[in-house]
């Protein structure tokens, strides 16, 4: 069975918007990962900073930056109309808010730079094609703006595809199940099977055209199946930017 995508990715992640934050509070460290994550930006809330959210789902990456940056204006978008409306039924501070649109059609949407960062979590392994998205990322930074991506990508160990297969097969399919959202977890195990590992990406931020690229493990049973990748745009030279 093929993984989800594009509308079929968004039609089940709309099924599943009604539960999602339940399912995610089983989710030990969940939120907590997401702030180390965050503050992984390396950026200090001076008020004007501009950030987009890239996949923000019911906004709990949102409100991480949010909660780290108080003065910032944020962009939560996400593919999802569902999980969409979840986030902004929620109550958020002025500078937030939020647009319907994929990743890959971020300009059609008027989604548009500079931002002084982006932040995407557990995006990335749902994309067909991560490379065309990562260089879009690329081109509404500023210049030294900078990247993390939050997500399942494993070390390449064979006991980080055993963990990740037992919490599969023994939490997220019977929770998903119960739900009546099987195929949504199902894809989301199969999903973080097949894409890159820790360091492949990394190289794919590289080729990219980002610099300072930086793996980064996340702490707890997630050691080896979730990571950070921390990195900037290159800063402007003499004759522009890189």
């Amino acid at each position: 069975m093929p993984l989800l995508r594009d509308t079929a990715l968004a039609t089940a992640f709309d099924h599943g918007a009604g539960t999602y934050d339940r399912l995610i509070a089983f989710h030990p460290g969940y939120h907590a990962q997401l702030r180390r994550s965050v503050r992984r930006l390396g950026l200090r809330d001076a008020g004007a900073v501009r950030v987009l959210d890239l996949g923000c789902g019911t906004g709990a990456s949102t409100a991480a930056l949010a909660a780290a940056l108080p003065g910032a204006r944020i962009i939560g978008v996400d593919a999802s109309a569902g999980m969409l409306r979840r986030a902004r039924a929620k109550s958020w501070p002025p500078g937030v808010r939020f647009v319907h649109a994929a990743a890959e059609g971020l300009e059609y949407a008027g989604v548009r730079g500079p931002f002084d960062a982006v932040f995407a979590a557990y995006l990335f392994r749902n994309l067909a094609d991560p490379d065309p998205v990562l260089r879009t990322v690329r081109r509404l930074l500023v210049p030294g703006g900078r990247f993390v991506a939050h997500d399942y990508a494993l070390g390449g160990r064979h006991a980080d595809r055993l963990i990740w297969d037992v919490v599969c097969r023994g939490v997220v399919l019977p929770l998903g199940t119960a739900t009546g959202n099987r195929e949504l977890y199902r894809h989301l195990w199969r999903s973080v099977l097949e894409f890159d590992t820790a360091p492949a990406f990394g190289g794919r931020l590289e080729r990219a055209g980002f610099e300072g690229v930086r793996v980064l493990p996340l702490p707890g049973w997630q050691t080896g199946v979730t990571h950070t990748f921390a990195a900037r745009r290159p800063a402007a030279v003499l004759g522009g930017a890189r």
